[in-house]
């Protein structure tokens, strides 16, 4: 039997009271240059040895290496919460952008859609003056136009009178619920779009622009009721100008209804 096992007086390879196996199992282990196995009661053998046997005792992390970890875990969520925050601003700023472009471009489009169905209707005001079919100013228009949707069937026209204006930094529109107003009729403004200026143009049909309709200086007789062609101008913060041109429809004929085939 070699050195060290099942000793009796090492205690190891032999059984105790209770019938149980001890847990702990001392190695023999062979010293280099001298080729004989130490037989010390020692738990880990101290000899100068090539391989030494690594020391059981548990191992964990110091005080000094726990705040380090901290440290930089710390940073790297820092960091990773500002490029988080910088991403969730972009997305914010280019969907308020978007809306902003879109809300734009909704009215232009109205008020395009609204002097291409212009037509001649002349009004009366609030006081009984009579309003001519179109009337403009460099910063506002009014006008009478076809389509005003009647679903409902309900007793009253399918014209409206609406009217276009640069107030309070922004596009607005007014609508009146009928043609020929009373003293009470008010006017209904809505806001459409944030913008920094508004100028018009109209086009008489001489192919000669003016700042007002009807034109002030009228040569040969009455003007036409409604111009050739509007030009709108809007001025933005952050798209700069935006330019139309917009072709009204022409007068019929006088006599159009009379032509023979």
């Amino acid at each position: 039997m070699k050195p060290g096992i099942g000793n009796r007086k090492s205690g190891i390879g032999t059984a105790n009271k209770s019938g149980r196996w001890p847990v702990v199992v001392r190695r023999a282990t062979i010293c280099p240059g001298t080729g004989e196995e130490s037989q010390e009661s020692r738990l880990h053998e101290t000899c100068d040895s090539r391989f030494p046997i690594p020391d059981s005792r548990l191992s964990g992390f110091t005080l000094i290496e726990l705040l380090v970890a901290l440290a930089v875990f710390a940073v790297m969520a820092a960091l990773a919460y500002g490029g988080l925050d910088s991403i969730v601003r972009s997305r914010g700023e280019l969907v308020r952008q978007q809306e902003t472009f879109r809300g734009l471009m909704r009215s232009v489009a109205l008020l395009e859609r609204d002097l291409r169905q212009a037509v001649v209707r002349p009004v009366r005001g609030n006081y009984g003056e009579v309003l001519p079919a179109l009337v403009g100013l460099p910063e506002r228009i009014e006008f009478t136009r076809a389509g005003f949707a009647n679903p409902q069937a309900e007793v009253r026209a399918t014209l409206e009178r609406v009217g276009y204006a640069f107030g309070d930094d922004a596009l607005q529109r007014v609508s009146y619920a009928v043609l020929d107003r009373a003293p009470t009729s008010a006017a209904q403004t809505t806001t459409l779009a944030s913008i920094d200026a508004l100028r018009l143009r109209y086009l008489d049909g001489a192919n000669r622009w003016t700042d007002s309709w009807p034109p002030r200086d009228a040569d040969g007789g009455p003007p036409p009721a409604l111009p050739r062609a509007v030009e709108l101008r809007i001025d933005t913060k952050d798209y700069g100008e935006i330019t139309r041109l917009v072709e009204l429809v022409s007068p019929w004929p006088a006599r159009a209804g009379e032509a023979t085939p």
